[in-house]
């Protein structure tokens, strides 16, 4: 049974993890690369993820031998995806009530994603999430993105908790990989995008749900 009181601050990951949203980066990622006549790799998914919005954009430059800048392709990945985050991507299912049931026990609220700032504020402005968490941080903003546990470390400093303290949701192995690097206790949460990966999930998270209704089952 899966226990949220032992813990003095909770840490979303945001896509696939407080959001239903990784479809989305598939999809633009094939778009992306479609208009300059390049196919998607069947490894491209995997060598990015837990990369920082900046990290990924260099990876695309150095990979693709593409000519833009750094800013102008992360100016277009944000465009792309800015009216999705806005008008179509959904809370996870029972996410919502994970967070009522934090916020009356005097646990503190956090988020630290590898997305944007950009689209985080459109995410945050869409669900009226602004209020209910203290700490709000990109990998955009630390050393390395995950696996490296520099973005769990920063919100973790700013909620004035220490990382023993603090539970992790994520739904992929570069992020479960961050939140223990970074000395946290991890529940990993299924998203379709990162199914491929589930034995090395399971294997390395404190435990696994399948939904979020799996934590409301045992408060």
């Amino acid at each position: 049974m899966l226990k949220l009181d032992n813990f003095e601050a909770i840490i979303f990951d945001l896509d696939g993890t407080l959001i239903d949203s990784m479809w989305i980066w598939k999809q633009i990622d094939i778009d992306f690369l479609e208009k300059r006549n390049i196919v998607l790799p069947d490894d491209l998914q995997k060598d990015i993820e837990g990369m920082s919005f900046t990290e990924t954009a260099h990876y695309f430059i150095e990979r693709f031998a593409l000519d833009e800048s750094l800013e102008e392709i992360q100016r277009e990945w944000n465009e792309m995806a800015k009216q999705f985050y806005r008008n179509h991507i959904p809370l996870k299912e029972q996410v919502f009530e994970v967070i009522q049931y934090a916020l009356t026990k005097g646990i503190k609220l956090g988020i630290g994603t590898s997305n944007s700032r950009e689209l985080l504020h459109e995410v945050m402005e869409a669900h009226g999430l602004t209020a209910w968490f203290e700490s709000v941080r990109t990998s955009c903003e630390v050393a390395k993105g995950k696996p490296s546990p520099d973005i769990f470390l920063k919100v973790a400093e700013d909620l004035k908790v220490n990382p023993e303290k603090c539970l992790v949701f994520e739904d992929t192995h570069a992020g479960v990989m961050a939140a223990k690097n970074a000395g946290m206790t991890v529940y990993a949460i299924y998203d379709d995008l990162s199914a491929p990966y589930m034995t090395a999930i399971k294997r390395d998270a404190d435990a696994y749900i399948n939904s979020f209704s799996e934590v409301l089952e045992g408060l």
